[in-house]
């Protein structure tokens, strides 16, 4: 079952958050900022200059240049979990936020610069995490009769795609800046690893084959590399994505083939959940963690 995507509960919130970047070259990490507070999954915007992160149910815009954090109006979606995503062309940005009526996710669009929220996804809980390059579709996780599988709809709203069937938990889908294909993770050959299908559904193949549980393939925009977060086997059930865990992250060839670990940290749930690529397809931004009752001691 899938339980992990609602708001941190008030125990979960006592971490320092830090935002980095890694140069998928070196693997040199940079830290940009160091938060008291919960934040998690930031998006890099096309121009290169912001990240844009969620922290306690809002969306902030962080400026690269000057190290400061903004807060973007989103109206009444003020529930907002850690899977959003941006717009090909950067003026919207997706949601997923939990509402008042029954605090499950459902996915809006607002003005990425801030304004009213429209509903897309009716039926929930909808899991937001990806746009296609032409804008014209999202790709996102949902329960559905008891099952969470992958599904698409109009970016305007409509009516949705199941495109995903096979036993046990499928997440995470994103197009590929080709638009050719969505890249997703999946439990149904026993432990969490990376997939990839056709747009319509079509040739589910394995991308990752080890033993670990992969999560979150994230396509870089050149569409060469394939960025995705990692769990050691039996720290986790392959379904679960905690926080506060010993994780890696790691790149693979979007054509398949070996992988390589680009750093290791404290973290997980938040710290990649979304697409966070440099425009260039150098760095990764990222979020870990560190427990303020571990520093008090």
């Amino acid at each position: 079952m899938k339980t992990l995507k609602e708001p941190r509960k008030p125990e979960d919130r006592g971490v320092i958050s830090v935002l980095e970047t890694v140069d998928v070259t070196t693997g040199e990490r940079r830290t940009l900022a160091e938060f008291e507070q919960l934040i998690e999954a930031p998006n890099w915007t096309r121009d290169g200059q912001r990240l844009i992160y969620n922290s306690n149910g809002l969306l902030y815009s962080f400026d690269l240049a000057t190290g400061s954090s903004t807060p973007i109006d989103s109206g009444y979606a003020n529930q907002c979990n850690n899977d959003h995503v941006l717009s090909p062309d950067n003026e919207h940005i997706a949601v997923s936020h939990h509402t008042i009526e029954d605090g499950q996710s459902r996915i809006y669009v607002l003005p990425l610069a801030g304004g009213k929220p429209t509903l897309i996804t009716p039926m929930a809980p909808s899991y937001l995490h990806g746009w296609s390059p032409d804008g014209k579709t999202l790709a996102y996780c949902a329960e559905r009769d008891g099952e969470y599988n992958i599904y698409v709809i109009p970016a305007d709203g409509g009516n949705e795609t199941q495109l995903t069937d096979a036993p046990g938990l499928d997440d995470g889908p994103e197009f590929s800046p080709d638009g050719r294909h969505i890249w997703f993770n999946s439990t149904r050959s026993g432990l969490m690893q990376v997939w990839r299908m056709n747009t319509d559904g079509s040739e589910q193949t394995q991308m990752t084959h080890d033993e670990s549980n992969a999560w979150f393939p994230h396509v870089s925009p050149d569409g060469q590399l394939v960025a995705y977060l990692v769990y050691r086997k039996g720290d986790v059930e392959p379904n679960e994505h905690p926080a506060n865990k010993q994780v890696e992250l790691r790149i693979m060839p979007s054509g398949g083939g070996e992988f390589r670990t680009l750093t290791k940290l404290f973290g997980g749930q938040g710290t990649i959940n979304v697409n966070s690529w440099s425009p260039d397809s150098r760095q990764l931004a990222f979020v870990s963690y560190r427990l303020k009752q571990q520093e008090a001691s």
